[in-house]
């Protein structure tokens, strides 16, 4: 498949998380600005880029360990120095007089957002462009957006390829793109003005891709869900355009985006947590199983996942966020995560080790479309690998609980028996007509318990495990490599694109 052309950009992104990778990429893009003021290319003086950049960064670091003092909330310095990069690359770069002023103010302004302009301890807007819609209507200094240039293009779209793809949100910068050309196109109709010109200055001379790329897709303050990230999209593209206008009033790309945060406030999901641990405890060989008290009760979907943000000292390119898919069920007391452990793991999984119920945590963000139809009477099929278990447990374990039947026949591939985590909710769910077959894949693994085989889970193994394939709706989670190769083999069986749910959550490394 065309799908596999992307595997080694795949692999290049693959162990970073996605806030490192955006990271890098701003920090790139700053680099690439300096050389070019050296050269002349850009119309800025590269010592003030490289001065307005630092000031900015240890501005938002600085503020915002402060107001998590005051607010007595988890540092989470990535966000600050995220912020920072992201304002240097948007805001004139005049680290002189009024205008270090200006930088200092809207580093204030976004970092206090995130703790004033919040509803249930929940931020509503983009940091960088909720300041400086604010500066613009104060003191009315206002962003330039000189990232938006045609020397720097080339960089922003490659980098901004390389970050919609780890987060997987593609659509969402298509739909943006086609909308706001669309209404750029549409708008100077209406007006009198020149289309050609209007969109060759949008395309070469504007911030529509690198808002696109780097502000529309941040997890934090976009809609969670595919239909709703459309919307949103859509939104910001339509306002984006520069002839958009009610009145007297013109938009820019900082009120166009603040205005999508509305939206997407309004119609996503507002919870913002600080679990507490309860107990952790081993459920295979390899993975253990995290339960949390929860301050507050919230509903989620069985199958959905939450960011949990665990501040450490050192931590490495992934960073101190992680995406978990959620193992609990909603019927149950406690919030529970089912986490693997490598010889070699990252300094996040060190630090999840040693957590106990005085470890600052903060969970937010739940999202994800991985979850069973509305439809009870359609038939089902679950492919896991490794931990890819954990959706399957939370939806099952919701079934049994509250005794809701469904055809579901249950596909788990581990290495070996010992990696077989939670077989007891499995055996429970032969009551509600789900039927489990576990398969060992490791060339020396001993088969000892029912309804478990020695073997390899590919096209073969599911013809004869499933003989109706074509009236199922196939769920398949588990790792890049064995998703695209199950893909791939259901769709030589005839088996439709839209039968076909996959699971993915951003910022996997």
């Amino acid at each position: 498949m065309w799908l596999k052309l992307l595997d080694p950009l795949d692999n290049l992104i693959d162990g970073i998380s996605m806030y490192r990778l955006l990271m890098y990429y701003l920090i790139a893009l700053l680099v690439v600005a300096f050389g070019m003021s050296l050269i002349g290319t850009m119309h800025y003086n590269p010592i003030f880029i490289a001065l307005s950049a630092i000031i900015l960064v240890f501005a938002c670091w600085a503020i915002n360990r402060m107001l998590a003092a005051i607010f007595r909330a988890p540092i989470n310095p990535e966000s600050a120095i995220l912020t920072g990069l992201i304002l240097a690359l948007i805001v004139p770069p005049k680290p002189t007089g009024t205008g270090l002023l200006f930088l200092i103010a809207v580093s204030g302004l976004a970092m206090a957002s995130k703790y004033i302009l919040t509803i249930n301890r929940k931020h509503i807007f983009n940091p960088a462009a909720v300041a400086v819609v604010l500066t613009a209507l104060g003191p009315q200094q206002s962003a330039s957006w000189w990232i938006g240039t045609a020397s720097m293009l080339p960089f922003v779209i490659i980098g901004g390829i390389l970050i919609t793809r780890k987060v997987q949100r593609e659509h969402m910068v298509i739909m943006f793109l086609a909308m706001t050309t669309l209404a750029t196109a549409i708008l100077p109709v209406a007006g009198g003005g020149h289309i050609l010109s209007d969109l060759i200055n949008m395309a070469l001379n504007s911030a529509v891709f690198f808002l696109g790329f780097v502000m529309l897709t941040e997890p934090y303050t976009s809609p969670t869900t595919r239909n709703k990230q459309l919307v949103y999209a859509a939104i910001v593209g339509i306002i984006m355009a520069p002839q958009f206008h009610i009145g007297s009033f013109y938009s820019t790309p900082e009120i166009a985006l603040v205005i999508g945060n509305i939206f997407a406030y309004i119609t996503g999901n507002k919870i913002k947590l600080f679990p507490i641990l309860f107990r952790k405890y081993k459920i295979s060989a390899d993975t253990a199983e995290f339960a949390f008290v929860t301050d507050q009760k919230f509903d989620y979907i069985p199958g959905q996942y939450m960011e949990f943000t665990l501040p450490h000292d050192k931590p490495d390119s992934r960073g101190s966020r992680r995406y978990f898919t959620l193992s609990s069920s909603p019927t149950e007391e406690h919030l529970k995560v089912g986490v693997k452990f490598y010889e070699e793991g990252s300094t996040y999984k060190a630090a999840m080790i040693d957590i106990d119920q005085n470890t600052p945590l903060v969970a937010s963000q739940l999202a994800g479309d991985f979850i069973m139809p509305e439809d009870s009477s359609r038939k089902l099929v679950f492919i896991a690998g490794g931990i890819g278990i954990t959706p399957f447990r939370s939806m099952i374990k919701y079934l049994i609980d509250t005794k809701e039947k469904r055809d579901i026949i249950l596909i788990y591939s581990v290495n070996k028996e010992e990696d077989i985590a939670y077989r007891e909710t499995f055996i429970l769910a032969k009551k509600i007509g789900v039927k489990t077959i576990f398969i060992l894949t490791g060339k020396s693994a001993k088969v000892t318990k029912a309804d478990t085989y020695r073997s390899v889970v590919n096209g073969s193994l599911i013809k004869k495990a499933i003989p109706d394939i074509n009236e199922r709706l196939f769920y398949i989670s588990g790792t890049h490599s064995m998703v695209e190769s199950l893909q791939d083999s259901l769709h030589e069986m005839g088996v439709k694109h839209a039968d076909i749910k996959t699971d993915f959550f951003p910022g996997y490394a």
